[in-house]
């Protein structure tokens, strides 16, 4: 005898009694997944950062179907930021963080109804009505759409063996990596409102701070400036930059270049501690890689 089921809305499975339905259930999840692959979203957005959470709103609120694509933690740098202080609409009777305040974010974005998944996108095709996304798995997502949301990442101290001792003494994030130097010494190179910020947020953790800028003065705030200087674990080393870092396996050495004269000093790490911290923090570089070679405008 015939049977027929109904799995979905519009979707119905005929099938014999004597046939065992674990097989079609089968079959019909994988066709659920193949059509699931095969739908062509309204919009899609690229990075779930304040930026791109911000699209998935209003993207969800005008009832279009939304695709939001992040490879990471949603937030991007600011959900790595330890103390808020600026930021429109952010809590001021308790403490604020990135990690809070994104988490706020991706609430509001979820109850909306966007779609979300975590991918690595490797190919972008933007060309015609439809537009492709192929991940590093080979799926693909086509929108009628495509915001780009993809933020930035950390600009290079530009020294020679940096790469070298990338997570072994260099770093690019103060809340990520300072507890690793508890009552160490530690090196910031950059001169603007992020590495002041984040020198004074090391001083909380290591022993002696030393902002490494290649002007004579600063390029912060002069609110974070007045907070930099009134602190007794910061010290300043004016006109310089970093020409080369060095270490058996782990950063214990450092050049520093003074720009003016053009004299070199050696940093030498406490032989107590056997190694010191190097953060950089003098920009950033767009995550736009990926999009060379689409025709997509650049700047």
């Amino acid at each position: 005898h015939w049977h027929c089921k109904k799995l979905a809305d519009s979707i119905f499975i005929i099938f014999n009694s004597a046939v065992d339905q674990g097989y079609l259930c089968g079959d019909y999840i994988k066709f659920q997944e193949a059509e699931k692959m095969e739908t062509i979203y309204d919009l899609i957005i690229l990075g779930a950062g304040p930026a791109g959470l911000a699209a998935g709103l209003y993207g969800g609120r005008y009832r279009l179907n939304t695709l939001l694509v992040e490879r990471g933690q949603d937030g991007g740098q600011i959900a790595i930021t330890s103390d808020i202080e600026n930021y429109p609409g952010q809590m001021v009777e308790a403490e604020e963080s990135g990690a809070t305040l994104i988490a706020r974010m991706t609430k509001q974005v979820d109850k909306f109804g966007v779609h979300r998944v975590s991918a690595s996108i490797e190919k972008v095709e933007l060309e015609g009505p439809v537009k492709r996304l192929t991940d590093t798995k080979g799926n693909v997502y086509e929108g009628k759409t495509v915001i780009i949301a993809t933020g930035a990442h950390p600009r290079p101290i530009g020294c020679k063996n940096e790469k070298e001792f990338l997570g072994r003494g260099i770093s690019f994030c103060a809340p990520c990596d300072a507890n690793f130097y508890e009552d160490m010494e530690v090196y910031v190179v950059g001169g603007g409102d992020s590495a002041i910020e984040e020198a004074i947020y090391l001083t909380k953790f290591a022993r002696k701070v030393t902002v490494i800028h290649r002007r004579d003065q600063l390029r912060a705030a002069q609110s974070i400036q007045e907070k930099a200087f009134r602190n007794e674990k910061l010290h300043f080393m004016w006109d310089s930059v970093v020409d080369e870092v060095r270490g058996d396996g782990i950063l214990d050495v450092m050049v520093v270049r003074n720009v003016k004269t053009g004299e070199l000093t050696q940093v030498n790490a406490d032989p107590d501690d056997g190694m010191f911290g190097l953060f950089g923090f003098i920009g950033y570089l767009p995550n736009t890689g990926l999009l060379e070679g689409t025709g997509l405008a650049m700047e």
